[in-house]
């Protein structure tokens, strides 16, 4: 189960992906979701790439 914490707008992210190929077993509630166990690393690897892109450094 991922648990976003308060990011609703990580969760966002995760739907839109999972529009591509799909992982989400069952939408919860806003901060909530149940993936597939076999594509958790998978989906963490491509979410962290997809908040890296949308991240600005300030330096």
């Amino acid at each position: 189960m991922w648990n976003g914490g308060s990011d609703s707008a990580v969760k966002q992210i995760l739907l839109v992906m999972n529009e591509k190929e799909s992982f989400i077993i069952e939408d919860l509630d806003d901060y909530h979701l149940v993936i597939k166990a076999d594509e958790e690393w998978r989906v963490r690897r491509e979410l962290e790439a997809e908040l890296e892109k949308n991240t600005y450094s300030l330096e």
